[in-house]
């Protein structure tokens, strides 16, 4: 069931979609072959502009979408695991009228993503992974930098201005370290649409004690692997264990790049994504 909520000067369109008893804000900009959008923990659907923007010319239509309880969309009563956010986005993708997808991930979008290719692996044809980690710390992951993955406890930084730009520097690394003007940006779309604390929460909740470990050696689809070199929250080995487990899997280090590498240089990754899907 689609409900048209606005349109963008430009090809995006933003519609709520019914699933699963939740109304789920959707972005679907461009034309070609789709691509499903997984934004990491609290964030919503304009932060992925500066990216979506650079893969316009390419032929890649791009499919966002609001986790349950983040951005435009309804929350769930009760929290899910990681089992019950993928069935809801596999729902979501069926109810889009898309047979199949290529999918995305950054972060803990990239941990759903895994968790929809064990789950529905007829729903996605090729799989990139950014900024994230085979499981949780202990179990696949390694762990990043203490001061930023306390940060991480709170939607504060969704929030507050302040206090964002006072930790980006720490949290995300990259250009957030060396360009204030970056961060002051970029506190802009996560603001506009901030997390419900509960949806964050949830967010927290479905991925403890999470692991894709015993089965990435399954994976079957063409799989790109992207890391930054420069990541306080996802240590660059991860992308390596990743890359090393799933079959086929190339990786592709961005030097310099943070956690926030497909913002901070959208150019250079949309192009590497580009290239993997063409």
């Amino acid at each position: 069931m689609f409900e048209p909520a606005e349109r963008a000067a430009s090809a995006r369109r933003i519609e709520y979609v019914s699933v699963d008893g939740l109304r789920i804000r959707v972005s679907i900009r461009g034309s070609g072959r789709p691509l499903l959008l997984v934004m990491g923990i609290g964030g919503n659907i304009e932060m992925w502009e500066p990216f979506e923007r650079q893969l316009d010319p390419a032929a890649i239509q791009t499919i966002a979408f609001d986790a349950p309880g983040t951005g435009g969309s309804s929350g769930w009563t009760r929290p899910r695991r990681m089992s019950g956010i993928a069935r809801l986005v596999e729902h979501l993708v069926a109810a889009l009228d898309y047979e199949q997808v290529d999918v995305l991930g950054v972060s803990f979008g990239g941990a759903l993503a895994q968790q929809l290719v064990r789950q529905s692996p007829r729903r996605v044809r090729r799989l990139i992974l950014a900024a994230t980690a085979a499981g949780m710390p202990g179990l696949g992951g390694v762990p990043g930098s203490p001061r930023a993955l306390l940060a991480l406890a709170t939607p504060r930084r969704y929030y507050s201005r302040e206090y964002f730009e006072r930790v980006a520097a720490t949290v995300y690394g990259g250009r957030a370290r060396r360009d204030p003007g970056f961060v002051h940006a970029e506190a802009g779309p996560r603001l506009l649409n901030p997390p419900t604390v509960g949806g964050y929460l949830g967010q927290l909740f479905a991925i403890q004690g999470w692991t894709n470990v015993p089965w990435l050696p399954f994976v079957r689809q063409p799989t790109l692997v992207l890391a930054g070199d420069d990541d306080p929250i996802m240590p660059v080995c991860n992308g390596r264990i990743l890359a090393r487990l799933i079959p086929k899997a190339q990786l592709r280090i961005i030097r310099g790049g943070g956690h926030l590498f497909l913002i901070e240089e959208p150019d250079e990754s949309a192009a590497l994504v580009a290239d993997f899907l063409g």
